[in-house]
């Protein structure tokens, strides 16, 4: 397993750096966002106290907290914005015919719930498979076909179409 520049620098703020700390909050691409993410941090520090080991660093237990949150919000960034280009794909290489059709198709597709216009988004505007589209939006085979499926019936409720 190699080692990353975060990993590195997650080791030296643990050691009581805390020009690597700081470094560490500039990942998350903003103050704010490094704030808030600290304050999850602390939420989920005193949570989860009673899991804390003693004799262990606490320092480093909290330290371990903030980096997993920093990582999963960097994870849902990457999922929001990989979920809003498949929209803006699905809905700039549409079919419709005219301009007034596809603005329609864009304000229904954005009424869609995020995952559920992804799916919609990737199966029947990219093409992709169901396994696909679920292997890309890491999330279940049966939840992707829900969504379509769902998805499916709602943009044909909004546009007015047939539901066969």
């Amino acid at each position: 397993m190699s080692v990353s520049p975060d990993d590195a620098l997650v080791a030296q703020a643990q050691a009581g750096s805390a020009r690597a700390f700081s470094r560490l909050r500039r990942l998350a691409g903003d103050w704010a966002e490094a704030d808030e993410l600290a304050q999850q941090a602390f939420v989920a520090a005193w949570t989860h106290l009673a899991r804390f080991q003693h004799g262990r660093d606490f320092r480093l237990w909290l330290c371990g907290i903030a980096y997993r949150k920093f990582l999963a919000a960097r994870r849902a960034s990457w999922r929001r914005r990989r979920r809003e280009e498949l929209v803006a794909v699905a809905a700039d290489t549409g079919t419709l015919a005219s301009p007034d059709d596809r603005l329609d198709l864009r304000k229904a597709m954005a009424a869609l719930p995020d995952e559920q216009r992804a799916a919609v988004a990737l199966c029947l505007a990219a093409g992709y498979s169901h396994g696909e589209a679920a292997e890309t939006l890491g999330i279940p085979l049966g939840t992707v076909k829900s969504h379509v499926q769902r998805g499916r019936a709602a943009l044909l409720a909004a546009l007015g179409g047939d539901h066969e």
